[in-house]
């Protein structure tokens, strides 16, 4: 058995994605499965507060030399990556700007939960996680939107609100807030709350990812014309901006298990935080498609195949 079909098996048959692949199954099975949106909204804050705190507590005992250059490298790759989504959605899609700049703040963006599967899939197959990552995902995610904004409305710079937006919503807020508490309480301080933020965070993993196999499976079933171009988009976009976060992560030294998640961050698509920001600045945007695109379509592939994928890379360029 090659590498690379190893890493897969490794990946289909973690309790995260088997816990996705059942939320999809109930649907397909028109189950009465539902979780509450108030459990869905909590999953969310537990999932981005705990990983916050992991690294802030990491960050304190073992800060980075070279902090400065990855927040940089990382800024520019979401320009670049959010850019290249544009380019794309206007020239494969044919979409108008404002829809393409829609798509490219989502793409552009970063998904919080494939961050955390592609954490897990490194510690499952023996890495070490990078947790510098977390601050990054946070730099990766701002300008994108920001910039996808802007193209959407012809180049125009973004106001003040839309960026006050973007910085106070609540992936920023939690993991940058999950960082600071971390670093300054560190690892003895955590310790108080180690019980829930750190031992219960798998199976609360688990619920989330469930949930979002269910609305994953609901989103699906929303494409009809252009759907298969949107597949095209929705997976070779996000694979090639993964294979480029691969070789970034490492030239800058990250190492495979770094590498590879840093590749699946410019990889995944945002579906919490973009949305958001698209719906109250662009609000002639085909929001629906959008989601539809990244959770419905990119996210199962980086879940299945693209992380795996990515590592594989990785390991090839790390030998």
């Amino acid at each position: 058995m090659s590498v690379a079909t190893e890493l897969l098996a490794a990946n289909l048959l973690s309790p995260v994605v088997l816990a996705f692949g059942l939320g999809l199954v109930a649907r397909a099975l028109r189950s009465d499965l539902e979780i509450p949106p108030a459990i869905q909204a909590y999953l969310s804050l537990f999932l981005l507060l705990a990983i916050g705190l992991k690294g802030g507590v990491a960050l304190r005992q073992d800060p980075p030399d070279n902090l400065g250059l990855l927040l940089l490298v990382t800024v520019l790759a979401g320009i670049a990556t959010a850019a290249s989504a544009y380019v794309v959605a206007r020239a494969w899609l044919r979409d108008a700007p404002l829809q393409a700049g829609a798509l490219a703040a989502h793409y552009g963006s970063v998904s919080a939960v494939t961050f955390i599967a592609a954490q897990q899939f490194v510690e499952r197959t023996g890495g070490q996680p990078v947790e510098v990552l977390v601050a990054l995902v946070v730099a990766l995610e701002i300008p994108a939107i920001l910039l996808g904004i802007g193209l959407a409305r012809g180049g125009g710079r973004p106001s003040w609100p839309q960026v006050r937006e973007v910085l106070t919503g609540r992936t920023a807020v939690l993991l940058l807030g999950g960082l600071a508490i971390g670093a300054i309480a560190g690892k003895s301080g955590v310790k108080a709350v180690d019980a829930m933020y750190f031992q219960l965070f798998q199976g609360m993993l688990m619920l989330f990812m469930l949930d979002m196999g269910l609305v994953a499976a609901g989103q699906l079933r929303q494409l009809g014309r252009g759907m298969a171009r949107l597949l095209v988009f929705a997976t070779a976009v996000p694979f090639v901006h993964g294979l480029a976060g691969v070789g970034i992560g490492h030239a800058l030294g990250l190492g495979e298990a770094g590498a590879t998640v840093f590749g699946a961050m410019l990889a995944s698509a945002s579906y919490i935080a973009a949305p958001a920001s698209v719906r109250a600045s662009l609000p002639g945007a085909d929001a629906g498609r959008c989601i539809t695109a990244a959770l419905g379509l990119t996210f199962p592939f980086n879940l299945a195949l693209g992380i795996p994928a990515y590592a594989a890379f990785a390991g090839w360029l790390g030998a």
